[in-house]
């Protein structure tokens, strides 16, 4: 009987963190990280305030759980594409597409996890982030140059750039929570990426 009731404490314990940690994710995304209070957290979530307290201690670490499940969700998404068949620029472009496509779509959970004032701790956790996608662009180059398909270059050079250079481009449309030419912008960003990669665009 003690085992299961541990076990069951343990259970709910484990579906509140979720419950949290969704909860917050929903209203980052409404909104930004200053739409995540605490006390709007705890609302989301179906618990008090003092119980959330419970769980994570300040918004920065909330928000930093959240990143990292964000994180591990987007990178699941990345490596699918890169084990899918086809060319090794196929492969770099559908990558980079299917980033850029989402942090569109969802402009203020994208600006939260890519540029939105937060303080040092938050930082360091999106550098761990930054290094968790370019690994994936790595490998993808990698198997490029092993193809023929793209020169010999730096791979972490080349990989901190692609995903430097697309982020940054990022920036200005997230913040402003939309951009007039979608599919143009969409473009020309895995167009300048693949050039930067291969020299040259498909």
């Amino acid at each position: 009987m003690a085992y299961r009731r541990t076990h069951r404490v343990k259970q709910r314990l484990a579906e509140n963190r979720e419950r949290i940690v969704l909860g917050a994710r929903k209203l980052i995304a409404r909104g930004g990280l200053r739409e995540a209070q605490m006390a709007a957290v705890a609302s989301a979530a179906g618990l008090s305030t003092g119980a959330l307290y419970k769980y994570f201690p300040s918004q920065t670490e909330l928000f930093i759980e959240v990143l990292r499940e964000a994180v591990r969700h987007e990178i699941a998404i990345l490596e699918d594409i890169e084990r899918a068949p086809g060319s090794s620029s196929g492969r770099l472009r559908r990558a980079v597409e299917s980033f850029v496509r989402r942090a569109l779509e969802g402009p203020y959970l994208a600006y939260a996890f890519i540029a939105e004032p937060a303080d040092a701790r938050v930082e360091a956790a999106r550098l761990r982030a930054r290094r968790a996608f370019s690994e994936v662009y790595e490998r993808i180059v990698r198997d490029g140059i092993a193809r023929g398909e793209f020169p010999q270059q730096d791979l972490d050079v080349t990989a901190a750039c692609i995903f430097g250079a697309f982020t940054e481009a990022l920036v200005g449309p997230i913040a402003a929570r939309g951009v007039r030419d979608q599919e143009r912008l969409i473009g020309a960003i895995v167009t300048f990426c693949e050039r930067a990669v291969a020299g040259r665009a498909a």
